[in-house]
């Protein structure tokens, strides 16, 4: 994994217009590859707003079909059917360190009997040492050799006459030589990996080859894509580190390959990632906490420089997303700009925030239909503001719906409990209350003089 660090974009804005462009005017084209093969490569090495380059670009706008390379299969047996996720693995040789077994093996680990069923894992072995494959290839079927013949492992290889120019390419950013050459070997690496694994299932998740995963992550993901039906998305993200845990569907594997191989060499795979959801109109970033995968590595691929990235969201045991059952959200207090109400009981990384609230406010969950609450969970502030806390508050629930001041909530509630330090949480919830619950409101017992942010609202039912 390579080390973040801030760089400017601007000099991409325009190649990004150009794409837009494109993509509008000749969607409808038939897709050519192989004639222009010798094109791109050429081009490679051009500015990418030269006539020869928007050529290929019309030619290449359609971005349905696959991209003709004939794989190397290491270790597989056939695909026996369609499964719900694949997560795509590249790796190479490191100078320092090699964590790919750990990786696979905490794939399996942390997965049940029936998740397993709905996985399948493939590994780009991606280096073109020969040796080193052979070896990598010995380890693995050594390894893991039950979920090859399972057909949950999939190791292969994209030959290197199908790689495009990788020496003397443009250094943006003032890159050296050496890291531009990485990183844009990475990007086709990727885009190689991503084309193999179009067909294979219904979604698809980048993992890097250094990375430890959350126990029962496949359910995780389930649920929160339940959780989005009929919502539009084209990336979830399930860690806040670089490429690790990017969530996609598979129909958008072709477009996202052939994507990250026409501008590979521009700038690494994560800033790709993030102007191709741009690009298909996902505008905010939809990421999850608490995270589902870690970053493990110490050394970097990249010349095994120290990498010691953590995602500090991260949580191995015990993960549990929760239910939050159809419901409208209303509140008195004074909403600061955009950070509706709405915004504490969503899953994705937002929250709420309003002005000081005084004594009496509140802040109702009205659900579509009743419901038996095994467990509640709210907490309020964040880490970089501390203080914006419920200081004095209590949690009720309600049966009876009304119509109340243009917003609905119920007409009596009985209290379970205070809130501690700016957080609530009660277990057995269904085992204390005597009837379907209909609205949970929170209530302001003292008027502060701190602004409050609601950060998440969860729900489980029984």
């Amino acid at each position: 994994m390579r080390c973040l660090r801030k760089r400017s974009t601007v000099s991409f804005l325009g190649v990004l217009v150009i794409f837009l462009l494109f993509m509008n005017l000749y969607i409808e084209d038939s897709y050519v590859l192989e004639g222009d093969k010798q094109l791109i490569r050429e081009t490679s090495t051009h500015q990418l707003n030269s006539e020869r380059y928007v050529h290929t670009f019309k030619d290449l706008s359609n971005f349905s079909g696959a991209i003709n390379v004939t794989y190397r299969y290491l270790a597989s047996t056939p695909l026996q059917r369609k499964r719900f996720l694949t997560i795509g693995l590249s790796s190479v040789k490191r100078k320092k360190g090699n964590y790919l077994l750990e990786t696979i093996k905490s794939i399996f680990e942390q997965s049940s009997y029936e998740e397993l069923k709905e996985i399948s894992v493939v590994v780009h072995l991606a280096d073109f040492n020969s040796s080193w494959r052979e070896v990598m290839v010995q380890d693995i079927t050594q390894k893991f050799a039950h979920h090859i013949i399972a057909g949950r492992l999939v190791v292969i290889h994209a030959p290197e006459e199908y790689y495009p120019i990788l020496d003397g390419l443009k250094r943006n950013y003032n890159d050296p030589e050496d890291r531009v050459r990485f990183r844009s070997k990475q990007n086709v690496d990727y885009a190689f990996l991503l084309n193999f694994c179009a067909n294979t299932s219904d979604y698809y998740v980048m993992l890097e080859d250094d990375v430890r995963c959350s126990k029962n992550f496949l359910t995780a993901i389930k649920k929160v894509i339940t959780s989005l039906e009929g919502t539009y998305w084209v990336t979830l993200e399930f860690s806040k580190l670089g490429y690790i845990g990017k969530l996609y569907h598979s129909h958008d594997l072709p477009r996202l390959a052939h994507f990250l191989l026409m501008f590979y060499q521009e700038m690494p795979c994560d800033w790709l990632l993030t102007h191709f959801r741009g690009l298909l109109a996902q505008k905010n970033v939809i990421r999850f906490k608490p995270s589902l995968f870690q970053h493990m590595g110490y050394y970097s691929s990249y010349k095994g420089t120290e990498n010691k990235l953590k995602d500090d969201d991260f949580e191995e045991e015990s993960f549990d997303i929760p239910d939050n059952p159809p419901a409208s959200l209303y509140t008195n207090m004074n909403v600061f700009e955009n950070y509706d109400a709405s915004k504490a009981y969503s899953s994705v990384d937002e929250y709420f925030w309003g002005k000081p609230p005084s004594i009496g406010d509140t802040f109702v969950i009205v659900f579509e239909n009743p419901i038996v609450i095994k467990k509640i969970k709210v907490s309020t502030g964040t880490e970089d503001r501390q203080n914006d806390i419920l200081h004095h508050g209590a949690l009720d629930v309600g049966e009876n719906v009304i119509l109340f001041k243009q917003s609905r909530q119920c007409d009596t509630y009985i209290r379970l409990g205070e809130f501690k330090n700016g957080n609530f949480e009660m277990s057995d919830v269904n085992q204390k209350i005597p009837f379907d619950i209909k609205c949970i409101r929170i209530y302001i017992t003292k008027t502060q003089k701190e602004w409050l942010i609601i950060r998440s609202i969860s729900i489980w039912t029984s």
